[in-house]
């Protein structure tokens, strides 16, 4: 395996640097950087979906391109969205509880949460 050195994160770090510069004004996520997929800025909402949806809207992204994710036995939302921005593979994460009595999903694998 080859070690990554930190400009090897530079298509990231610049998308990054110019989405603080740019969107400012938008709710601040958790940011996360890799050297699994040094190409990658990933912003995550926890119980923030309207942080979401400010950044999803800001960068262009189509809401029917919007994956929808159940987890943890139907209990918490999670919605991913991409975007390539000055290089990078952009992605948005949304996190939220998914509220009781809610139907998730389609046909014979829908189910109701409790």
């Amino acid at each position: 395996m080859t070690t990554l050195r930190l400009d090897d994160l530079t298509v990231a770090l610049r998308a990054l640097r110019l989405l603080a510069a740019e969107f400012a004004e938008l709710p601040a996520g958790g940011v996360s950087v890799s050297t699994i997929w040094p190409d990658r800025v990933e912003l995550s909402f926890h119980d923030d979906l309207p942080g979401f949806e400010a950044w999803r809207a800001a960068l262009g992204i189509d809401p029917d391109a919007v994956e929808l994710r159940p987890q943890e036995q139907g209990r918490t939302w999670c919605l991913l969205a991409r975007a390539d921005y000055a290089g990078a593979d952009v992605r948005l994460f949304g996190y939220a509880a998914i509220p009781p009595g809610t139907v998730v999903g389609e046909g014979a694998r829908s189910v109701v949460t409790a």
